[in-house]
């Protein structure tokens, strides 16, 4: 196993320096925080004295999240309801949010789901993995844009939005999104049951991560004066997020996946450490680099 936990350490310290550089402490939304990466993300932040809002589906099962954050950091997390999957509720999420705050720094849209059953469906019936992972914090980001870009006129730095993607977008099918797969009915049964059950899960949550690379590109685009937007792969980490692979792949994930905190290490240098200029548009991977998603994930005329 690499050793990373010098660099890491490094790496936060400079995460501290750079929020609390004269500024006001900043402002953060992070979806997916009670768990896993995100959980670090939070508690980083925390440590840094940022106001941080911890979005998540359920408050009593983040109740012992954002206790254990106030025991670990001497900070509370504030606690915003989401649930990704399903768009009434990403509305009130970012309702509840800007009745708190005129503006937000730095968006984590960093929740999300790994190969679930086909069957599973949103409550607008999409796939549970293009729904949570793209769908929904599309809609999520579209609406805090009015925050996202009082970040700039408030602070004159741009805001940053961190998307959570992962190489695992190279299991997108064809030239990168199948579009009858995605939405519940005949089609998409016809198109399960061409792939298989063993593939199509895998065929579908790499179509939602190369989903995250075109949105995130897309918000680069439109937003560039404002705002920053990049996507993530955070690398292989040991999370919640395989809670639906075979018991073999939970076994092998325990031997080989980096552990959470250092999951965290490479949105967290993309949104604090470099310049937004850096990461605009860009592929982050580990550890705090930037690299390529390769030419499916650049064409911006995609067609399944």
């Amino acid at each position: 196993m690499l050793d990373l936990s010098g660099k890491v350490r490094s790496a936060l310290l400079r995460v501290r320096d750079s929020t609390t550089n004269g500024r006001a402490p900043r402002i953060a939304f992070v979806t997916g925080g009670n768990t896993g990466i995100g959980y670090q993300t939070v508690r980083q932040l925390l440590l840094k004295n940022a106001t941080v809002y911890l979005a998540a589906r359920s408050q009593e099962k983040v109740a012992d999240a954002i206790r254990q954050l106030e025991e670990e950091t001497g900070k509370q997390a504030v606690f915003i309801e989401l649930d990704l999957a399903d768009l009434p509720s990403v509305r009130r999420a970012a309702e509840a949010f800007l009745a708190r705050e005129a503006r937000l720094d730095l968006l984590f849209n960093n929740g999300g789901v790994m190969t679930c059953p086909p069957e599973m469906l949103t409550a607008q019936n999409h796939d549970l993995q293009f729904g949570t992972n793209v769908i929904g914090h599309f809609f999520l980001t579209e609406l805090l844009l009015p925050a996202l870009t009082a970040s700039h006129r408030q602070t004159n730095v741009r805001a940053r939005i961190l998307n959570t993607s992962s190489i695992g977008h190279r299991m997108a099918p064809g030239n990168g999104i199948q579009f009858e797969s995605l939405k519940g009915g005949p089609e998409r049964d016809a198109w399960v049951k061409k792939t298989g059950t063993t593939m199509g899960p895998w065929r579908l949550y790499g179509a939602s991560k190369m989903a995250n690379i075109f949105f995130s590109n897309y918000f680069a685009q439109m937003y560039a004066d404002v705002l920053a937007s990049c996507a993530v792969h955070p690398g292989g980490i040991k999370t919640e997020l395989s809670r639906h692979g075979s018991t073999f792949r939970k076994a092998a994930g325990n031997l080989y996946l980096f552990p959470a905190p250092i999951g965290a290490y490479t949105q967290l240098w993309g949104a604090t450490i470099v310049s937004p200029e850096e990461i605009n548009g860009k592929f982050l991977v580990p550890w705090g680099k930037i690299g390529s998603a390769g030419e499916r994930a650049s064409n911006i005329q995609q067609r399944a």
